[in-house]
C-alpha cells in the first residue's frame, strides 16, 4: 500500500491520500519557487491529463511540496491553477512533510543562494501512481514524456 498521509490541501480542505480511492493518483513532489524541474514536470502532467480526454476524469495529480516553509495553501493553488484547475497542492508544517517525504524516499535539501536570504531545494524527482486501491504500482523518474505517463495510466486504468 502507499503511505497514506493527512496535510492541507490547496483547495483549504485537508487532504488525504486514502480520500483519493477509486482514482489514479500521481504524486509529484516539488515546490512553487523551483524554476527548473517541477514547472517542466507539471506542464508535462497538464499535457497527459488533456491527451487522456474523459479519462481524465479518473486521474488526480497531487502536487507534494519540498518547501513547506514558503508553500502555503493559496500560494500552492495559485501556482497550479496555471498548469491545471484539477491539480491539489498538499502542503503542512515542516514535520508533517518531512514525514511524507521520509516515507515515500524523497530527498530535499536546502540551498542557500550566495548573497540573498533566499534558498533554492534541491530534491529527487520522481512520479508516483498510486492505484484507485491505494497500492503503489509505478514510480517514473523526472525527464519521461505525456506519452510515457498516457501509456502507463491507461494500462492501470484497465487494471
Amino acid at each position: 500500500m502507499a503511505p497514506d498521509f493527512t496535510v492541507k490541501g490547496s483547495n483549504g480542505k485537508p487532504l488525504t491520500l486514502s480520500q483519493y480511492r477509486g482514482k489514479l493518483v500521481l504524486l509529484e513532489f516539488g515546490y512553487t519557487s523551483c524554476v527548473d524541474v517541477c514547472p517542466v514536470s507539471l506542464a508535462m502532467l497538464a499535457q497527459a491529463r488533456k491527451q487522456l480526454g474523459a479519462q481524465a476524469d479518473q486521474l488526480q495529480v497531487i502536487y507534494v511540496t519540498v518547501d513547506p516553509e514558503r508553500d502555503t495553501e493559496e500560494r500552492m493553488r495559485n501556482y497550479l491553477r496555471a498548469f491545471d484547475p484539477t491539480f491539489i497542492g498538499a502542503t503542512g508544517t515542516p514535520q508533517q512533510m518531512a514525514k511524507v517525504r521520509q516515507d515515500y524516499g524523497i530527498t530535499a535539501t536546502k540551498k542557500p543562494i550566495e548573497g540573498s536570504k533566499d534558498y533554492i531545494v534541491g530534491h529527487s524527482s520522481y512520479l508516483y501512481f498510486v492505484d484507485s486501491a491505494g497500492k503503489l504500482r509505478a514510480l517514473l523518474p523526472y525527464g519521461r514524456t505525456a506519452d510515457d505517463v498516457v501509456h502507463d495510466v491507461k494500462l492501470l486504468l484497465k487494471n
